[in-house]
């Protein structure tokens, strides 16, 4: 009986014994966070935005929005909400309202053109900014318009004026930390509605957006084409035409979740008796972390951004890309992430220069 007992004992000792010279990862990659798309067809019920020839915006501009929407809740780590799915007056503020209660990672608001010039076409996404080239000024003050239509809106947009981007300067500031992202998933739309559908491209643009403003979050405005433009037009009441704008927006949307997926994941950290060392010496790599992308040009230092060390300035086009450190260390530019996040740059995230390219990590 003890010898039965004591070939039980070892038996069971075995698996142990073997499962002991397992390596262990020191990290435990559990379920995917949920991506949240706020999806906001523009306009609505007694706001009907453009309407030309028997157009109206708010119609087109919904029947593509639940295309999309449909495309996009196949994705089960993508959670989709609607300001609304019916023809329905919805006010800026509730609009927004609904983005920053859903806690959204992405704000997509879908809109139509229209110009003075018939001949005028072509697709063009808009972000915050308070530009003020008559041009946008125009675009701006049509698509803030649906403001007058609200009651008491002088109350509930204090010290905005649907008429000049530039009265809400103090909240743009509040907002640049998103303007990065913003122009990165508009920058998506127009090349997808470029090599998918063959439209001009008329590139990203800045304004001041009411509807922009509020949500605080990445945020991009979309104008699908130009119903004053008759081929346009066609296009866009076609039911082809509403499938192929959703699908290259829904195209742009999952380019841009997939830049962000080393976030999506809640990372559970695991005790280990050994670590291990990622990065080699001499590969001549550079570690920064991005703070800041703004329109504002300010001066590349330490007081100006919260005394973090060694700012440096980058400009794009008509942006500025703030960084701070200089690293050759994983585990360095790491830490100093964490201390920008700490300081209340809360989008802050870590890039990468090798070969003379920039890329973010």
């Amino acid at each position: 009986m003890k010898t039965k007992i004591y070939l039980i004992i070892v038996l069971l000792s075995i698996p142990i014994v073997s499962m002991a010279n397992i390596p262990i990862d020191s990290t435990k990659v559990t379920d995917k966070k949920v991506f949240t798309v706020v999806l906001d067809a523009g306009h609505g019920g007694k706001d009907s935005g453009k309407y030309v020839a028997q157009t109206a915006e708010k119609d087109i501009a919904l029947k593509v929005v639940k295309l999309l929407g449909k495309q996009l809740e196949s994705h089960t780590e993508i959670k989709v909400v609607y300001t609304r799915t019916t023809d329905k007056f919805l006010e800026l503020y509730q609009r927004a309202d609904i983005a920053n209660n859903s806690k959204a990672d992405l704000f997509v608001s879908v809109h139509c053109n229209a110009a003075a010039a018939t001949a005028a076409k072509g697709n063009e996404t808009w972000v915050l900014g308070i530009h003020r080239n008559a041009d946008n000024l125009e675009v701006v003050q049509r698509e803030n318009s649906v403001i007058l239509l609200e009651e008491n809106y002088k109350e509930k947009y204090v010290g905005f004026d649907p008429n000049d981007p530039s009265s809400f300067a103090t909240n743009l500031m509040i907002q640049e930390e998103y303007l990065d992202n913003s122009i990165e998933m508009g920058t998506n739309v127009q090349s997808r509605f470029q090599t998918q559908l063959s439209r001009k491209n008329r590139g990203v643009k800045q304004a001041g957006f009411a509807v922009l403003r509020l949500s605080y979050m990445p945020s991009v405005l979309i104008e699908t084409g130009f119903l004053t433009n008759e081929e346009e037009r066609t296009f866009l009441r076609s039911t082809s035409g509403q499938k192929k704008v959703a699908n290259s927006i829904y195209v742009a949307v999952l380019d841009y979740q997939k830049n962000r997926e080393i976030n999506l994941f809640e990372v559970e950290q695991v005790v280990t008796s050994e670590t291990s060392t990622a990065a080699a010496a001499g590969n001549n790599i550079v570690y920064k972390v991005q703070i800041s992308a703004s329109s504002n040009k300010l001066e590349a230092q330490s007081y100006n951004f919260k005394s973090l060390p060694e700012i440096s300035r980058e400009k794009e086009g008509g942006i500025y890309r703030y960084f701070t450190g200089n690293f050759s260390s994983l585990k360095e530019v790491s830490e100093l992430k964490e201390k920008a996040i700490a300081k209340g740059y809360t989008s802050a995230f870590i890039v990468i220069y090798e070969k003379g390219e920039r890329r973010r990590l």
